[in-house]
């Protein structure tokens, strides 16, 4: 006798209302096997073109596929205000693939066509997938583009790495259906699993001032810290973040306190501990500082530049572990060499629950840029290894191990770590 068949998993998307943007990539016509996925997922789904990309794929085939009327005009006539209505209906709005000049209209706010003027009006979650050349991809003016949209909040996927319509191997390759569906998803069903914890979290670097004009600093561009209270904040945690000198915009719905020094970090930090529930400390703080830093600017001349004197910076994971009563402290540790040990050690000395600990000079995870790779090492001498993957997907990985630690009391110092069990995440 046959067994019935197991019955049919549930659409992931079922009923809701999207908008799929079409811009002028090589790659639109994989757009056509993302239409057909999000429609066989439930959702009803409403396809809005820009003119370069009706060169590559004719409307018709959406339109097909789709059941629905495909909007390529923002003054088509008897279409009314589709660039409002379409936005004001919309559950999210999908750009794929999205072009580098796409990126720059949506960062620049610009609005000269159908596409870019209905994502401007639009209060629903962005999702935007790039596709292009590496050398576009990488080129700083479209980097900057999409620090400045993932600022803002916007879902913006990472280019896979393979063979590209140039013929070069490189990074630019628009990432696979089920790599976008899992995206959208996240946006739609998001999490809330940190929903009344208090999160507070440092980021960026501190800038210790030897005359009124210099002073010393570090690398860090504060991306990490901010893709973390960004994280926090999607999940329901009610977000502090202190940060010190950057480029960045802080995330919406955060209370943000911007400060110089490690001494203004540290008062900033350990005054709103108590509040907290978890601390995430991604600053990288200056170890010293001069200690007698001149009221007037230095000349070049004379012997001043010969020796400076320099004082130690209070230690601030140290002194917060101290203080703690039942918050979960982490750290991070930024490593040139032997990563894990020197990890290890510092967990340990600083008697954290966790660190996260990565190699700065490696390619593509240093300072400035925007994935990372990572070892986790917490309190139990679990490691667990990230590769290079987005910060702000790295954020959530990082959020889920906090989780994973429970909201145990953490006063206890962790247990050597000679021991380990590890793990690897791709």
């Amino acid at each position: 006798m046959s067994q019935a068949a197991p019955p049919a998993p549930s659409p992931r998307l079922l009923r809701k209302q999207l908008v799929l943007g079409v811009t002028g990539s090589i790659a639109a016509y994989k757009a056509v096997v993302l239409l057909r996925t999000l429609v066989q997922e439930g959702a009803e789904v409403s396809v809005v073109m820009t003119e370069s990309a009706t060169r590559f794929v004719t409307p018709l085939t959406f339109e097909i596929l789709s059941g629905r009327a495909v909007t390529t005009d923002l003054f088509a006539e008897n279409q009314g205000m589709r660039h409002l209505t379409l936005a004001d209906q919309a559950d999210a709005i999908v750009i794929a693939p999205a072009t580098a000049n796409i990126l720059g209209r949506l960062a620049l706010g610009l609005a000269d066509d159908v596409l870019s003027t209905m994502a401007l009006a639009a209060t629903c979650p962005l999702i935007v997938v790039p596709a292009m050349d590496g050398e576009m991809w990488n080129h700083p003016a479209v980097q900057g583009h999409v620090a400045t949209l993932r600022a803002r909040g916007v879902t913006l996927l990472q280019p896979e790495v393979g063979r590209l319509a140039s013929g070069k191997i490189g990074m630019g390759r628009l990432p696979d259906e089920t790599t976008i569906l899992s995206a959208i998803e996240a946006r739609l069903y998001s999490r809330q699993d940190w929903a009344g914890q208090r999160v507070l979290v440092s980021a960026g670097p501190t800038q210790e001032a030897i005359d009124p004009v210099r002073y010393i600093s570090n690398r860090s561009s504060g991306k990490m810290g901010y893709a973390v209270a960004e994280a926090a904040r999607q999940r329901g945690g009610d977000v502090v973040l202190v940060s010190g000198p950057t480029a960045l915009r802080a995330p919406a719905g955060i209370e943000y306190v911007p400060v110089t020094t490690a001494e203004e970090m540290a008062k900033a930090v350990i005054s709103r501990f108590a509040w907290s529930t978890v601390a995430i400390m991604a600053a990288a703080v200056a170890d010293f500082r001069p200690a007698r830093p001149s009221r007037h600017k230095l000349k070049k001349t004379g012997s001043t530049w010969q020796t400076m004197d320099f004082e130690p910076t209070e230690d601030i994971l140290e002194t917060l572990a101290k203080q703690r009563a039942n918050q979960v402290v982490v750290g991070f540790a930024a490593e040139t060499e032997a990563v894990l040990v020197h990890a290890q050690e510092k967990l340990v000395r600083k008697g954290l629950d966790m660190i996260v600990a990565n190699d700065v000079a490696a390619e593509g995870c240093g300072f400035g840029s925007d994935t990372n790779a990572a070892i986790l090492v917490d309190r139990t001498s679990r490691v667990t290894r990230f590769e290079a993957m987005p910060k702000r997907e790295l954020a959530d990985r990082i959020l889920d191990a906090v989780q994973a630690l429970g909201r145990m009391s953490s006063g206890h110092h962790p247990q050597s770590p000679s021991k380990t069990h590890e793990r690897t995440d791709a």
